[in-house]
């Protein structure tokens, strides 16, 4: 039995002996403390990850205002601690805490993580494990909460779906009020105290996955034969909610400003969501469409409000490709105007390279200049037709000249490592189009030393896109591949940065993973496997023995090709995009075949406006400009 963690425990001891304790606060600025008896619905919001990363997160400063605006319910946060927090914690056994009330997270009727990262799922274990949180759902009794997943980590939840009770597909503005309000409605009418009853009854939800109520049937190569559910008047499919319109939905205008510094300190405004492009490795593009744009005029009164409510400097354009949003100059050209003087800048994420503006450019340099970030992902154009990128080598020179013009000196590239049909002159082509761009910058760059640094991450296949069916090079062909490229950029003026492959593959095997990894994960934790989207977490060493002791073949998940007539664990989860659309994408990549972006007025067929009844929604006709990805 755990010991409660009084204020007194709490500041007088624990803050007292951390690195951080500005962490487990729970007092900034905008933050909400609502009265827990007044409020019967409780929920805790959870990101697996360290206060830093998780304060960041668009979507937890979204719920954490919308459930706290309702009567009845409320919101409060959690993060995993840090090492000198957990350590003291456990020597003490105590439980994990809410922020705002610093209640024990068993208390809350409802424990919600955000499945941003396949890495974050050991953490997971080890938060619902200082919790005193039975980590098998099956093992909670009635009076544990109920275990919650949603985001990208929902395209495919198996490997984790014996831990969780439920899982959301889709927007969570659009589903989470409708389950909270189930639970309000069950607790007052006494049938709250059966779990299979409550559990039965909400996955009757739109959008809502339990987990335990389907049964998956494997065929004897060990691949998946069907999943099927176990209850009477409970969906085969679970098809993803969708918001219709953004500017009908809440949004926060007084977000919670941290005391420390986080990974994203500044204001993040939303002006559209979903991208039409069609990169066929990218999974945020197919499960978040359809495109959905908000209108500028309520993207100018948002703005004016965060200003006023957080005193950021920074206002950042958030989405998954910025730059397209229909009005992305006028509204750039009149934040810089509303703001500039007040030294408040505009700041967009990494630009795509198909045509940069300008006149962007300008509109968003009126404070202070950065260093630019293009994702061309491959080195050669053939590559870049494989993946569907859409853009040329002219179309990434000029964008990178006419950066350099402006006055910028830093350009960063990313690009991915193993992609479908790569060889070994579309790296060399990494090196050559590096070459090139700094050959630019010293040309233009008036004076001062330009640099080019290129990020290269390994191409992890993805559940839901149309390399779904494809494997990942096995970790010794990226150790050389990476070590090509590290020979060739040794000059001046060019960085080389990687992600280490070890990682990269323990990411493969989760996300085209099933439930028979479950076991897995649970022995890598007990290793002490936790926090492994740091690096000096991350311990290989753990996996190799956790697959070891369960029996499980990695390379089975990581490192083979799907057959494309194979079914997927996550075949009974949709999210709009339709599987034939995704099969023909995949054949035209194979084919080096691009494919149109529906925003130019032809539908390519995804499937997922009308599978979903939700169409695009733009607010000022087709966009030509540079877009960010």
């Amino acid at each position: 039995m755990k010991v409660k963690v009084t204020d007194e425990l709490l500041f007088d001891n624990l803050l007292f002996n951390v690195k951080k304790p500005a962490r487990y606060l729970g007092t900034e600025w905008n933050s909400i403390h609502k009265n827990w008896d007044e409020n019967p619905v409780r929920m805790v919001f959870i990101y697996p990850d360290l206060y830093e990363v998780g304060m960041s997160h668009l979507g937890l400063t979204i719920l954490y205002g919308l459930i706290n605006d309702r009567p009845g319910m409320l919101m409060e946060r959690a993060f995993a601690p840090g090492p000198d927090l957990e350590k003291l914690l456990r020597e003490n056994n105590l439980p994990l805490f809410s922020l705002e009330s610093h209640r024990p997270l068993i208390d809350f009727d409802v424990v919600g993580f955000t499945l941003q990262y396949e890495m974050s799922y050991t953490t997971i274990l080890n938060v619902l494990d200082l919790a005193g949180i039975p980590l098998i759902a099956s093992e909670r009794e009635i009076n544990h909460p109920l275990v919650i997943g949603g985001g990208p980590g929902a395209a495919n939840p198996e490997p984790i779906a014996p831990f969780f009770d439920c899982f959301l597909l889709g927007d969570g503005e659009e589903a989470l009020p409708e389950f909270l309000t189930s639970i309000d409605k069950l607790k007052k009418e006494g049938k709250f105290n059966n779990r299979k009853e409550l559990l039965t009854y909400l996955a009757k939800i739109p959008g809502i996955y339990v987990p335990s109520l389907y049964d998956v049937k494997y065929n004897s190569e060990g691949t998946v034969e069907k999943v099927i559910p176990l209850e009477k008047n409970i969906p085969e499919r679970i098809i993803k909610r969708v918001v219709p319109d953004l500017d009908d939905i809440y949004f926060p205008t007084k977000p919670i400003v941290p005391y420390l510094d986080v990974i994203h300190d500044r204001i993040m405004l939303e002006v559209m969501r979903g991208c039409s492009h069609g990169c066929r490795f990218c999974q945020a593009g197919a499960i978040y469409r359809p495109v959905r744009e908000r209108d500028v005029a309520v993207l100018l009164r948002q703005a004016q409000e965060l200003v006023r409510n957080t005193g950021h400097e920074e206002i950042s354009l958030t989405s998954l490709s910025t730059a397209d949003y229909s009005k992305v100059e006028d509204l750039a050209r009149n934040l810089a105007a509303a703001h500039s003087e007040k030294g408040v800048s505009v700041s967009l994420p990494s630009l795509r390279v198909d045509a940069f503006s300008v006149r962007l450019a300008e509109s968003i340099q009126k404070v202070r200049k950065s260093t630019l970030t293009f994702a061309p992902e491959a080195g050669s154009q053939r590559l870049r037709d494989v993946i569907n990128k859409g853009v040329n080598e002219e179309d990434i020179l000029t964008a990178t000249y006419e950066a350099f013009k402006a006055g910028w000196h830093g350009i960063k590239l990313y690009f991915m490592l193993g992609l479908p049909t790569e060889k070994e002159e579309d790296l060399l082509g990494i090196v050559d189009l590096a070459e090139r761009i700094l050959e630019q910058g010293r040309k233009l760059s008036r004076g001062k030393k330009p640099t080019v640094t290129v990020n290269v991450s390994s191409f992890v296949p993805k559940a839901q896109t149309a390399f779904q069916w494809e494997p990942q090079d096995e970790i010794e062909v990226i150790k050389s591949k990476q070590k090509l490229l590290r020979s060739k950029l040794r000059k001046p003026g060019l960085k080389f940065n990687w992600h280490e492959p070890e990682v990269s593959f323990i990411e493969a095997v989760l996300a085209r993973g099933d439930r028979r990894l479950a076991p897995t994960i649970m022995e890598a934790w007990k290793l002490g496997a936790k926090l492994e989207g740091w690096s000096e977490f991350f311990n290989f060493d753990y996996w190799k023995t956790a697959f070891e002791k369960t029996g499980i073949d990695p390379a089975f998940y990581a490192n083979r090709r799907r057959d494309v007539k194979e079914v997927f664990p996550w075949e009974h989860l949709d999210f709009g995009v339709s599987k034939k659309y995704l099969k023909r994408e995949y054949q035209r990549a194979l084919d080096g075949q691009i494919t149109e972006d529906c925003r130019s007025g032809r539908c390519i067929g995804c499937g997922v406006c009308s599978a979903l009844g939700v169409d695009m929604v733009l607010k000022g006709g087709p966009q030509g400009s540079a877009v960010t990805d």
